[in-house]
């Protein structure tokens, strides 16, 4: 009921004007455009670095429907998960940060009939293009590297599109409650630390247990053995509890930052 109530609030054309603005200010600042080039590398030079190099000394990895692959094609879908993860974030973060706390942009979008949930989804639909636009690219290479074969590295690609909805919902919640700039130290923190211990340099069954407990609560494990299962035509049951986690934790996040959003600007 009442997502039926908040469905009806919402106005597809109020949505895209927020966007709409997102994508002015885009034409209008090259820098941005560095920025967004730029995050593209970062993964792929940990796919060059550790999945081909190290790979090189670790040798194979077995998989658990029996199958052997080379550490690079273990590796290469966590970085494409980990990608989606920092395109959504860093614009739900940094950028939707700065816009609600000091340019005071999102002050300026409620004096008009915009409605904070709708900000909420343009600044998420804004962030998915970011998203879309990192692991697009990052599949085409795994493609052509012959990490992931064409079709299944296509049937992956929605799953990534989720992986950033889930991340950019949750990065727009938490983003609401920070103080200041300093406190994007503790949030960088974390953020490297589910890159490190999600299961992406090295199968979970391999940490101490409860280690691997805790890594199989986190979101980018979940978003990893999503993108894993679906990038190595791995097609299971255990694939859909991974897809509901992020369904369950982007509509979490994207409630509770329309919430708050309106609890901060508009009351």
């Amino acid at each position: 009921m009442v997502t039926l109530m908040v469905a009806r609030q919402v106005s597809v054309g109020r949505v895209g004007a927020v966007v709409g603005r997102n994508v002015g200010a885009l034409r209008s600042g090259a820098s941005y455009w560095l920025v967004l080039v730029s995050g593209f590398f970062e993964p792929l030079l940990y796919l060059l670095s550790i999945g081909v190099g190290v790979g090189a000394l670790v040798g194979r990895i077995p998989l658990g429907d029996g199958r052997v692959v080379s550490y690079a094609v273990f590796v290469a879908p966590a970085m494409l998960a980990a990608s989606a993860m920092n395109g959504a974030l860093a614009e739900t973060t940094f950028n939707f940060f700065f816009k609600m706390k000091y340019a005071k942009t999102f002050e300026a979008i409620l004096a008009t009939p915009v409605r904070p949930i709708e900000v909420a989804l343009g600044e998420l639909t804004w962030a998915m293009v970011r998203s879309s636009f990192y692991t697009a690219a990052f599949l085409l290479v795994m493609a052509v590297m012959g990490l992931a074969e064409p079709w299944w590295a296509l049937a992956a690609f929605p799953a990534t599109m989720l992986v950033g909805v889930a991340f950019g919902a949750a990065g727009m919640a938490v983003s609401t409650f920070l103080r200041g700039w300093q406190d994007f130290d503790l949030m960088t923190a974390a953020q490297f630390s589910l890159f490190l211990f999600s299961g992406t340099f090295a199968p979970v069954g391999g940490y101490p247990l409860v280690l691997a407990a805790v890594v199989q609560v986190t979101p980018l494990y979940h978003a990893v053995e999503l993108v894993r299962g679906l990038a190595l035509g791995r097609v299971e049951w255990a694939l859909a509890g991974h897809a509901l986690y992020l369904v369950v934790l982007a509509g979490l996040g994207l409630w509770v930052a329309s919430r708050r959003i309106q609890r901060v600007l508009c009351s």
